[in-house]
């Protein structure tokens, strides 16, 4: 069971190296502090003053990022770890001190006159420019620094422990299935099983456990979203999706072009979804447990070493660069593989910039669908490994373009995959391509219907976990359609995703689409104009936190308010199906 290492990050809570970091963490707050309180009160000798809070407010946000990422690390596979808590908890706190200097340089900076000419002349700023242009359009939805500082504190023991409850829950939930007691990971892996019965009951012991947890989930749910709902209000965003679009630096052109096709493709997908049907021998469409089940003659099961030799020798056909990173993340240990107790379900890459490394956690049980994962979340580590050549204050990068490389990397080596196949074993390769096109297309279609329609039925009302079950199922017939079986959804699918339930992070579900679709272009593109592209997607990677995502897109020539260029994307993955459907006829 391999597992990552963190000791890059520190040893242990009792070592003088994290010691030592707090000690720091805490003497750069009150240095903060205490400038924003003598020098943003007046606008003498402004260049100075943003210079010394760049360089004050980066050491700070290095160090507060280090030791949270410590803290969150250990806790994601190992919710019980105390320690880890209590000093998540406590730099929460610390976190909410950085506030009084973060929001009187806001309120400050857009009353400094000559900023764009103090920006041309001076080095720093000039590589600040657009995080600084950003701080000033962003102005108009900061409150007072005090009301600002109570909000911050409140959020510790608002949405932040409702997530960490979520989490927690959803985590350690045991579920008896065939004289065992399995994690909710592992009985959700136990979906991709290639016997049909083993599938169906594991849905079934999976849907059976839920309650036993739900209405506690249902009041982080509850908790999460109230509080969102009164932020973005008194932030004077029109919704939270109106601040889900700001947040992402995208454009409601962009994201209404986006789902607007989508839409026009969903009866695409269905058809997949219903030739999979009939081939698994069910007549009134596809039911849930059956959406993740394998097809196709080649059903390998892959070892941590022989999927991770399958990705170096997929990654080298777009570089050196690519096959090297994924190379550094296995032998430094930055991947913790498999699923056990404690551990949280999914996968997540984190890009951590004070040491310029990431850690990838997967929950690995050896399918081609885990292999494609763990390409997907390499891919965010190169990501990472682009932006950690800017300083901290440019590497904070948004939703949508956030999973462009790691669908980039799905793409090669999925594409590789199914250029090396025979017939039979296309239909596998296929399916697993096919199969997370649609969870990504179709299934994020139904969980943006379901978190709009969960702000606003949450402005009126507390919702029941009643009322949440019956919102996901609307959601799911809405994008399914007749693909699913009515009989065998999944109407708790509200509980398990942990990303409901991150106050400062709503609707992420669109920026997978996003990602998915943006990327078949640039795969295209790269297709297109071979090796020498590959520089281009470099640049475009190492500047995604410098400009808004339609100029990400516009350094490789893509237009993303255009319809017909998402379509366009729609129609790669329409070829996907039509080929399915012929192979299947």
């Amino acid at each position: 069971m391999k597992k990552w290492n963190l000791d890059a990050l520190f040893t242990s809570f009792d070592s003088e190296e994290f010691k030592d970091n707090l000690q720091k963490i805490n003497e750069l707050i009150e240095t903060a502090t205490k400038d924003a309180k003598a020098s943003f009160v007046d606008m003498s000798d402004a260049e100075a003053k943003i210079v010394r809070y760049l360089e004050t407010s980066s050491d700070l946000r290095s160090r507060l990022l280090r030791a949270f990422a410590y803290c969150s690390l250990r806790i994601s596979t190992d919710t019980s770890d105390q320690d880890a808590k209590k000093y998540m908890n406590h730099l929460q706190q610390l976190s909410a001190k950085t506030t009084y200097a973060s929001t009187t340089f806001t309120k400050w900076l857009p009353n400094v006159e000559d900023l764009d000419a103090l920006i041309e002349k001076n080095p720093l700023l000039k590589e600040a420019e657009y995080y600084l242009h950003r701080i000033v359009e962003g102005a108009k939805h900061v409150l007072s620094d005090k009301e600002e500082m109570i909000i911050a504190k409140m959020q510790n023991t608002g949405s932040s422990a409702w997530s960490q409850l979520q989490g927690e829950l959803t985590s350690t939930l045991k579920i008896p299935f065939d004289g065992k007691e399995l994690s909710l990971s592992e009985i959700k892996n136990l979906g991709m099983h290639k016997d049909q019965d083993v599938r169906k009951r594991a849905y079934l012991a999976e849907m059976e456990a839920y309650p036993k947890i739900a209405q506690s989930v249902a009041y982080a749910m509850n908790g999460v979203k109230g509080e969102v709902n009164t932020l973005v209000e008194l932030r004077n965003f029109d919704s939270p999706l109106d601040q889900a679009v700001y947040q992402s630096r995208m454009e409601r052109e962009t994201l209404d072009a986006l789902l607007g096709a989508m839409k026009e493709y969903l009866p695409v997908f269905r058809q997949f979804l219903k030739r999979k049907a009939t081939l698994l021998g069910h007549k009134n469409g596809l039911p849930w447990y059956d959406l993740g089940a394998p097809m196709g003659e080649s059903s390998k099961e892959f070892s941590e070493n022989e999927a991770m030799e399958y990705i170096f020798k997929n990654f080298k056909t777009f570089g050196p660069s690519l096959e090297n990173l994924a190379r550094r993340a296995y032998d430094e240990e930055w991947i913790d593989f498999t699923p056990r107790n404690g551990k949280r379900g999914g996968a997540f890459c984190s890009n951590i910039h004070p040491i310029k490394q990431s850690r990838i956690l997967t929950n690995f049980s050896g399918s081609f669908g885990n292999v494609i994962t763990l390409a997907h979340e390499l891919g965010h580590a190169y990501h990472g490994d682009k932006i950690f050549a800017e300083k901290i204050f440019n590497a904070s990068y948004t939703m949508p373009v956030a999973e462009t490389a790691s669908t980039f990397c799905e793409t090669i080596v999925k594409n590789a995959a199914l250029n090396d196949a025979k017939e039979e074993e296309k239909i596998n390769i296929l399916e697993e391509s096919l199969k997370g096109s649609t969870a990504v297309i179709v299934d994020i279609m139904s969980r943006f219907i379901f978190e709009e329609n969960v702000f606003n039925k949450r402005q009126e009302t507390p919702l029941s976990v009643e009322m949440l079950n019956e919102m996901m199922l609307d959601a799911q017939k809405e994008a399914y359609g007749d693909a699913l079986d009515p009989d065998f959804m999944h109407q708790y699918a509200w509980l398990n995703k942990p990303h409901y339930y991150r106050g400062g992070l709503s609707f992420y579900n669109f920026p997978y689409a996003y990602g998915l679709l943006f990327a078949k272009g640039i795969y295209a593109e790269f297709k297109k104009r071979g090796s020498a592209f590959t520089k281009d997607v470099d640049l475009l990677l190492q500047k995604t936190g410098q400009k808004s995502i339609e100029d990400v897109a516009a350094l490789v020539g893509l237009d993303v308010r255009d319809k017909d260029f998402w379509r366009q994307s729609l129609d790669v993955i329409k070829a996907e199906i039509d080929m399915f459907l012929e192979l299947t006829e």
